[in-house]
C-alpha cells in the first residue's frame, strides 16, 4: 500500500510587472464599458490573456521613421475629435491563503475505487470523486500547507490520476495549461509497466517556492521493508529525483485601463495627427492601418512612420508608444495623409496578449467626414449631426435620424442593456441559468445582426443605406468563423480514394451540389500519405495523393468557386509519418521540404523516441505525434497552410484529430492562414451507466467547448455529443432527451450554436467503416433535427448522392428560404418519450418521432413544407 499526498503551497508570489502574464495562462476575457462622458464611440473591449515568453518590447528602428513629436505640436493642433474607449486586461494573482480548494481526483476519468477515497469525499457522478483539501501540519515559509491523502494500492491497475483544481468561494475551476493535471503511475522507461507497489505521491513544497503551486514527490510504500539507514535514504532519494513535479496555481483578475484616441490638425502646416494616450503600463505596442476612401481594407500608412515602427507582414505598421515623463502610462503621435478615411488598430501587450474593440478592431474615423462635422453642425444652427457607433467601431454621420443608423444605434443599446441585466443577475447570485443563457443568446445574436450592418454598410452620410442593405449577410467576416448561413458537404467517402480520380468525379458534381443548396464543401486529406485515406500524411508539400494530382485539385477548386461554393481541406496537423529511421531504428527523422528531425516528436510518445517537449493533447499511437510547442514546427506548418491557401485556392480547414494537442496552437495557425471557415474534430466518448447513455451529456459537450475556448473561438467543432444523444433517442424512441434541463437542446448547438456543426454521419463512422453509423432508416429525421436547428449543418455525401437526396434538397430549401442560420433562435415546445418538437425563428417548425405534434395556433398559419417517415417541417404563411 502506498500513500498519495496532495499539498497545493499557498502563498504569494513576489510583485509581477503589471500587464505581463505567465506562460501557462491561456485564457480569453470579456470586458464591457461602463463609463461614456464625452466619448462619440462607445465600445465592448475584449481582453485576451495567453501566455508570456518574458521578453519585453524591444525598442523598434525603421527606415523613414519620423523624428519623436512633442506635446507642444498637440497643443498647437486643433483637436477634431476625441474618443476615449476603456480597457480591461487580465492580471496574474496568487490564491489567497484563506481560500478553500477542491480536489477533483479521478483514474483515467473513470471513478476512483471506494479504497482510494480519501474522508470526506463527495462522488461525482460515476467517474470523478470531490475531495476537499485539509490545512497540514507542514510550512512553507511560514505558510500553512494545504493536502489531500489518498491510499494507493499497487495491485489496483491504475495507469494515471487525473485530477483539477476548485476554488470553492467563487466556483473557479484551475488546470495545467487548459488541460487535466496528470500523474502518470507508469514507468516510461521500463515498457511502459505500472509502478511498483513501493512508489507513490505527494505534494510538497518545491525549491521554486516563490509562486504557489503544487509539488509532486514520490514517497515510499508503507510496507514494512527492512532497510539501512544508508539505503533507505539513498532509495528514498532516487526516487524523489525521478518524480518530483511542480505545477503553478495562480488566477487572474481584471485590471481597467482606458485609451484615449484624438484627432487634430497643425494650424500652419494643416498635418492631422492621430495622438494615442493610455495608462497601460509597460511597453505597448500598436498594430495599424489605414483605411482609404474607396474601402474599409487595412492598409500601410504612408511614409514617413513614427519612431520605433516596424512594417509587419506588408499589411500593416506596429509602433511602440513612448512612455509619459510621470511614469504613467504611454503616448504617442501618429502623422497621417489628407487621404486616410480612417485608422485601424489593436493593442498588443506582449507576443500573445491583444486588447481589440468587441472583437474586432478599434475604428477611428478620420477623413472629410470629420473634418466637416464642425462645420456641417454649425450651418444647421442645431445638434443634429451625430456619430453612431456600431458594434466594431465604425463611425456614420447623419444629418438627421435616418432609419438605418437608429436601427443600427438601437441595436448596440440593446446589447449594452442586456450585458447590464446579466451583470446584475450575477452580482445578486442568481442561480438561475436559464436567464443567463437566454440573455447570452440574444446578445449574440444581436452582435451578429450589428456585424453584418458593418460588412454591408459604407462609412458615408451621402449615400443612403436601407434596410434590406444593412440586414445583408455578410461576405467577409471573421477569421474561421463564416457568415453563419453556411450548409456543409461533405465531398467524399472512406472509399473515394479507390478510382485515383476523385477529383475528376467530384468535378462533375460541382454545379448539382451548388444547386442543392451547398455552400461549402470539405475535400479529402490532399497530400502524400502512407495510408491511401489520406489521414497519414507524409511530405505535406507533396500534392500528388490517391484522390489526384495537384493540377486536378486546383482545377476542382476552381470549379467550386465557380459556382459560389467555398472549399475546405482536410489538413492533418497531429501527425505525420517519417522517410527515415534513427540510428535506433525508429522512424522519426523527416524528408521532404519540411525535413524536421526528432525534435518535432513529442518526448512522451513511448513508440517513436521523440526530442521535444511533452505532449499539449492526446496521443495518436499510429504515427510520430507532432511537438507543436517548437517555434520550428509551428512556423513551417503556418508557412504550409498559407501556401495551401494560395496555391490551391482553400477557404477554409477541416483540422484533424485535434484532441491531440493544445487548442491555442489551432488559434495560432487559424490567425496565420485566415481562413474563411474552420471546424476541428474534437472526439470524444460520450458519458454511460452500465451501458445506458446519460441523459445529462454537459460533461462532455463541455470538453468540446473548452477546446473551441482554446482556439479563442476561431474555430467551430463537429457536435459529437449532438449526434451520440439523437442516436439513443431515434434508437430507443426516447425523444425526451433531446431537451436538457433547461429547456435548451442537449449538445454543444445548446451551448455555443455558432460554433457547434452539427452531422449526423460521416467518412470514419458511415461509410464501409461503420464505426458509429446512424440507425438505419432514421437518417432523414436526423437531417429534419440538424437542417432546422440552430449550429452548421454537415450533410454526408453517401447521404446525399442517394434516395434521401430529395427530402434533404427540401430541407435544405427550407432552411434558406427562412434564413434559418447558426445563431437562430430555437423554442423546444415538446420533448416526450415519441416525440419532439421545436420552432425556429418563429417562422420554422419541425417535429420527428412518431408521436403527434401540430404547431401552436394564433396569429400564424402554418403550412406543411416537408414531411416523411416520422418527421415533418411546417412554415408560416
Amino acid at each position: 500500500m502506498a500513500l498519495v499526498h496532495w499539498k497545493p503551497v499557498l502563498h504569494r508570489p513576489p510583485q509581477e510587472t503589471p500587464g505581463v502574464i505567465p506562460r501557462w495562462k491561456r485564457r480569453s476575457f470579456l470586458g464591457r464599458q461602463i463609463c461614456r462622458p464625452r466619448p462619440v464611440f462607445r465600445s465592448i473591449c475584449c481582453s485576451k490573456s495567453s501566455k508570456d515568453d518574458r521578453k519585453r518590447t524591444r525598442p523598434i528602428v525603421s527606415s523613414g521613421a519620423t523624428q519623436t513629436p512633442s506635446l507642444a505640436d498637440v497643443d498647437e493642433a486643433k483637436l477634431l475629435f476625441t474618443e476615449t474607449f476603456p480597457l480591461k486586461r487580465p492580471q496574474t494573482i496568487a490564491l489567497q491563503q484563506d481560500m478553500i480548494l477542491l480536489l477533483h481526483i479521478c483514474s483515467e476519468w473513470d471513478q476512483p475505487p471506494p479504497e482510494m477515497r480519501p474522508p470526506d469525499s463527495v462522488v461525482i457522478k460515476d467517474y470523478a470523486i470531490e475531495t476537499p483539501l485539509k490545512k497540514g501540519t507542514s510550512l512553507s515559509e511560514g505558510h500553512i500547507i494545504y493536502e489531500a491523502q489518498i491510499d494507493f494500492d499497487s495491485n489496483i491497475p491504475i495507469s494515471a490520476i487525473h485530477f483539477v483544481l476548485k476554488e470553492e468561494e467563487t466556483g473557479a475551476w484551475f488546470q495545467h495549461k487548459g488541460r487535466d493535471f496528470r500523474i502518470s503511475f507508469t514507468d516510461s522507461s521500463n515498457g511502459g509497466n505500472t509502478v511498483d507497489g513501493s512508489r507513490g505521491f505527494s505534494i510538497w513544497p518545491g525549491a521554486l517556492n516563490q509562486i504557489p503551486g503544487m509539488l509532486l514527490k514520490a514517497e515510499g510504500s508503507t510496507s514494512k521493508q527492512k532497510y539501512s539507514k544508508d539505503t533507505k535514504i539513498l532509495k528514498h532519494d532516487r526516487i524523489i529525483a525521478r518524480f518530483n513535479k511542480e505545477f503553478p496555481i495562480l488566477k487572474e483578475e481584471f485590471v481597467s485601463n482606458f485609451m484615449t484616441v484624438s484627432l487634430t490638425r497643425s494650424e500652419d502646416t494643416h498635418q492631422k495627427f492621430v495622438q494615442f494616450d493610455t495608462d497601460l503600463p509597460g511597453d505597448v505596442v500598436v498594430h495599424w492601418g489605414v483605411c482609404k476612401a474607396d474601402g474599409r481594407k487595412w492598409e500601410i500608412p504612408t511614409t514617413p512612420h513614427p519612431p520605433r515602427t516596424k512594417i509587419f507582414r506588408q499589411k500593416a505598421l506596429q509602433t511602440v508608444l513612448q512612455p509619459k515623463e510621470d511614469g504613467q502610462g504611454n503616448w504617442g503621435l501618429f502623422p497621417i495623409d489628407e487621404e486616410t478615411s480612417a485608422v485601424v488598430f489593436v493593442l498588443k501587450l506582449n507576443e500573445y496578449t491583444w486588447l481589440n474593440n468587441m472583437g474586432a478592431d478599434f475604428f477611428v474615423p478620420t477623413g472629410n467626414v470629420i473634418n466637416s462635422l464642425a462645420e456641417f453642425g454649425s450651418a444647421l444652427g442645431t445638434e443634429t449631426s451625430e456619430l453612431v457607433n456600431d458594434s466594431t467601431g465604425q463611425a456614420q454621420v447623419t444629418a438627421e435620424k435616418d432609419n438605418s443608423v437608429t436601427y443600427s444605434y438601437e441595436i448596440i443599446k440593446e446589447i449594452k442593456n442586456l450585458v447590464s441585466d446579466i451583470s446584475s443577475e450575477r452580482s445578486k447570485g442568481a442561480k438561475s441559468k436559464e436567464a443567463q443563457e437566454s440573455i447570452l443568446q440574444e446578445i449574440e445574436k444581436l452582435a451578429a445582426e450589428a456585424y453584418s450592418i458593418f460588412r454591408s454598410s459604407i462609412p458615408s452620410y451621402a449615400e443612403p443605406v436601407t434596410d434590406s442593405d444593412l440586414l445583408k449577410p455578410a461576405v467577409e467576416l471573421t477569421s474561421g468563423t463564416g457568415s453563419g448561413y453556411e450548409i456543409l458537404c461533405q465531398g467524399f467517402n472512406w472509399e473515394s480514394h479507390r478510382s485515383g480520380k476523385w477529383y475528376a468525379e467530384l468535378s462533375a458534381k460541382t454545379v448539382e451540389l451548388s444547386s442543392l443548396g451547398f455552400t461549402v464543401v470539405w475535400l479529402p486529406p490532399p497530400t502524400e500519405s502512407v495510408s491511401p485515406e489520406g489521414y497519414m500524411p507524409k511530405d505535406l508539400y507533396n500534392l500528388d495523393s490517391r484522390y489526384g494530382n495537384i493540377d486536378e485539385l486546383k482545377q476542382l477548386v476552381k470549379r467550386f468557386h465557380e459556382v459560389g461554393v467555398k472549399v475546405l481541406g482536410d489538413v492533418v496537423l497531429n501527425h505525420r509519418c517519417a522517410h527515415y529511421q534513427n540510428k535506433n531504428g525508429v522512424w522519426n527523422i523527416f524528408g521532404g521540404r519540411l525535413n524536421w528531425d526528432d525534435r518535432a516528436v513529442v518526448a512522451d510518445d513511448p513508440h517513436f523516441q521523440g526530442r521535444g517537449n511533452k505532449s499539449s493533447g492526446d496521443s495518436f499511437h499510429a504515427a510520430p505525434n507532432i511537438d507543436h510547442s517548437q517555434d520550428f514546427v509551428r512556423n513551417d506548418l503556418k508557412e504550409w497552410l498559407c501556401w495551401l491557401r494560395k496555391e490551391v485556392g482553400y477557404d477554409g480547414w477541416r483540422l484533424d484529430f485535434v484532441r491531440g494537442f493544445w487548442g491555442g496552437y489551432v488559434k495560432d495557425y487559424i490567425e496565420a492562414s485566415e481562413p474563411y471557415f474552420a471546424v476541428g474534430e474534437y472526439w470524444d466518448s460520450l458519458s454511460y451507466t452500465y451501458g445506458e447513455m446519460d441523459h445529462n451529456q454537459d460533461a462532455h459537450r463541455q470538453r468540446i467547448i473548452d477546446w473551441i475556448n482554446a482556439t479563442n473561438g476561431t474555430a467551430g467543432a463537429f457536435d459529437v455529443t449532438t449526434k451520440g444523444i439523437l442516436h439513443t433517442a431515434l434508437e430507443r424512441c426516447e425523444y425526451w432527451r433531446l431537451c436538457d434541463e433547461h429547456g435548451k437542446p442537449p449538445g454543444v448547438v445548446g451551448w455555443w450554436p455558432s460554433r457547434a456543426v452539427t452531422f449526423i454521419e460521416n467518412h470514419d463512422t458511415g461509410s464501409t467503416q461503420g464505426h458509429w453509423r446512424f440507425p438505419s432508416g432514421k437518417e432523414m429525421q436526423g437531417y429534419a433535427y440538424i437542417l432546422t436547428h440552430p449550429g452548421t449543418p454537415a450533410v454526408f455525401y453517401d447521404h446525399i448522392f442517394s434516395h434521401c437526396q430529395h427530402d434533404i434538397s427540401k430541407l435544405i430549401s427550407i432552411r434558406n428560404r427562412n434564413k434559418i442560420n447558426c445563431r437562430s433562435m430555437l423554442k423546444i415546445t415538446k420533448a416526450e418519450r415519441d416525440v419532439y418538437a421545436a420552432v425556429i425563428d418563429e417562422k420554422v417548425a419541425v417535429k420527428i418521432g412518431p408521436g403527434h405534434y401540430e404547431p401552436p395556433n394564433g396569429s400564424k398559419r402554418w403550412n406543411v413544407a416537408a414531411e416523411g417517415v416520422n418527421y415533418r417541417v411546417w412554415e408560416t404563411s
